[in-house]
């Protein structure tokens, strides 16, 4: 349960943090996409499934506020955390360069599908302008973010992770003398 709650805390404060804090068009034209590298972390650092279920949520809060349909973002982050929960067995915890380059490549791919959905199945061809000022800066910047505070999500792991053997081992006790 408790690790659920703080799933879901950290989900609202990228969510926030993505949207109020640092709205798009602030920092050079783009902002971090904290909700991508929240993902994609939990996608690396807990297996596909906790990747699946955190994007789905993260994504279908911006479905939610900024999306006249329902589903195309939860979608799309779900697919991406889905992804990189194949990471999980390679990755170890202390490495930095893994998660990353992770980020940069799946902000790259976000938004070239989201540049192909909203705008060239719309006729306009404007790749090069989409590509220089909106993917490349926001992929930059979610890398920066992802640099600086990848480390804070993954203390976070490590607690929610330690918490998590406490209680099996008690249960596992427990059952052992009732």
């Amino acid at each position: 349960m408790r690790r659920v709650l703080t799933i879901t805390i950290l989900i609202l404060i990228s969510f926030l943090l993505q949207t109020v804090i640092f709205p798009y068009d602030n920092l050079l034209g783009s902002s971090p996409d904290f909700l991508l590298m929240l993902t994609m972390s939990f996608g690396i650092m807990r297996g596909r499934r906790e990747g699946l279920l955190v994007g789905f949520f993260g994504g279908l809060l911006i479905d939610i506020f900024y999306n006249s349909y329902l589903g195309p973002f939860a979608m799309l982050y779900m697919v991406i955390g889905y992804v990189n929960g194949f990471f999980h067995k390679d990755y170890t915890m202390e490495d930095i360069l893994l998660p990353v380059v992770i980020s940069f490549v799946d902000s790259l791919i976000f938004h070239f599908i989201v540049f192909f959905v909203t705008y060239l199945m719309r006729n306009r061809i404007e790749f090069g302008f989409y590509f220089v000022h909106i993917i490349m800066p926001q992929a930059i910047w979610t890398t920066v973010a992802t640099a600086v505070l990848y480390r804070i999500v993954l203390s976070i792991n490590r607690r929610l992770k330690k918490k998590a053997k406490k209680v099996l081992l008690l249960a596992s006790l427990s059952s052992l003398f009732f």
